[in-house]
């Protein structure tokens, strides 16, 4: 690979990566409106927001998408975490708790 290759991967790579992101904030608005549907029905049922069950589920099936993808499964749960929080933030919107 010459010079001039090397600066068009580049370019074209972080092209992608700038697609890729912005379909990554899609799909986080995505996400967090059905956190707001699930607001909405755990306030009918009476439910927390706060679900250990349902975390220990999210839990053990992100440790197999990162063994099954090659990707670190600390990163991957790091990331997770913060989706899980942000959809906890704004169930507590609906819920005033």
């Amino acid at each position: 690979m010459d010079r001039a290759e090397a600066l068009k991967l580049l370019h074209d790579s972080r092209c992608e990566i700038d697609k890729l992101d912005e379909e990554i904030i899609k799909l986080i608005k995505l996400r967090t409106s059905l956190a707001v549907k699930i607001a909405r029905a755990k306030m009918v049922l009476d439910l927390d927001i706060e679900d250990k069950e349902r975390e220990e589920y999210i839990q053990h099936k992100i440790r197999e998408l990162a063994r099954e993808q090659e990707i670190d499964n600390n990163s991957l749960t790091q990331i997770i975490k913060i989706l899980t929080d942000l959809s906890k933030q704004e169930q507590q919107k609906i819920l005033r708790r």
